[in-house]
């Protein structure tokens, strides 16, 4: 993240932020709580949901170079075996742990403390991975041409005109909720990283994780502040919806948890870029290596659900004969 030098800047970060964790948990968005949606109720309502988020974003950043704003934009990462090995890993570590680093919020904001060993095994997963040699450093490239902006930005009036007036009919209903719908919680969510994006620059909270890990953070307490923020906002909005119950984790928990959030370390690392990351960065920007280690993550955890599902059958069957 870019330095911020207005004391009104940061207090405007850190409450986009804490938002965006409260829409996390109201919302329960969960990469893997989608996949689940596509296999077993043959609905993408989670998956369109989380499109939708990176659209509110690709669309105000349209707005925002046409206005005139020229921040700089993260650039794309080679695409190569590296991508898929990367993805594959983030998405049997999310599986194991049964929640990606978006779910690991949600849950922890409904008191399963157990997601809390979640983002120190991501943290510890960059740091091991740290230590076996140098990480590569995100890189940037100037603001696109305002030409191609012009009709996107007015392709996203229009649909932000469409969203507000569907919402104005009833559907805001939903953020006034206890359980906020899939549309409502994403749609927050990118709204709320556009504008911290605006004001700091492109971040992810696994981003932040690795910058600690790897002391590439050039102030600590931002970082720290940060990932306070985004936790303190799932917590209320577990306790405000009544869904906050503390969950006394068993120690195999633990070290799913732990196990799953230091693979899916590796695997950001390896990509580079976590689902967050992805789904609120590399996808609204057209990334070719978002767009592919998101679908193959999608697949991977499908794939493992079958998986799972499948050795479970024959034990089933046999517990029934007997």
């Amino acid at each position: 993240m870019t330095h911020l030098t207005s004391a009104a800047a940061v207090l405007a970060v850190l409450a986009c932020v804490a938002l965006m964790g409260f829409a996390i948990q109201r919302g329960g968005t969960c990469t893997v709580a989608a996949v689940e949606e596509v296999l077993r109720q043959r609905s993408a309502r989670r998956l369109r949901a989380m499109g939708e988020a990176a659209l509110w974003v690709a669309g105000g950043l349209a707005l925002a170079q046409v206005a005139g704003w020229t921040g700089v934009m993260p650039a794309p990462h080679p695409v190569g075996v590296h991508t898929v090995l990367g993805a594959a890993l983030l998405g049997l570590g999310a599986w194991i742990n049964g929640a990606c680093v978006f779910g690991a919020i949600a849950r922890l904001g409904s008191g399963q403390w157990a997601q809390a060993a979640v983002p120190a095994g991501f943290y510890l997963g960059c740091l091991a991975a740290g230590l076996l040699g140098p990480q590569p450093v995100a890189a940037t490239s100037p603001p696109p041409s305002l030409l191609p902006q012009a009709p996107l930005a007015a392709g996203f009036v229009l649909f932000a005109a469409w969203r507000l007036a569907r919402g104005s009919r009833g559907g805001w209903r939903a953020v006034a909720a206890r359980v906020w719908a899939p549309h409502a919680a994403t749609a927050v969510i990118g709204l709320c990283f556009l504008l911290s994006w605006l004001l700091a620059g492109a971040w992810a909270y696994t981003d932040l994780l690795a910058a600690l890990a790897r002391r590439m953070a050039s102030h600590p307490a931002l970082p720290l502040a940060l990932l306070t923020a985004l936790l303190g906002g799932a917590l209320v909005g577990g306790w405000t919806a009544g869904r906050l119950k503390s969950q006394r984790p068993t120690p195999a928990q633990w070290l799913r948890s732990l196990a799953g959030g230091a693979l899916m370390a590796v695997g950001s690392l390896l990509i580079p870029g976590s689902n967050d990351g992805l789904v609120l960065v590399g996808l609204p920007l057209l990334h070719p290596h978002a767009w592919l280690a998101f679908g193959v993550m999608c697949t991977v955890i499908a794939a493992a659900m079958r998986l799972a599902q499948g050795l479970k059958a024959p034990v089933l069957r046999g517990e029934k004969l007997q």
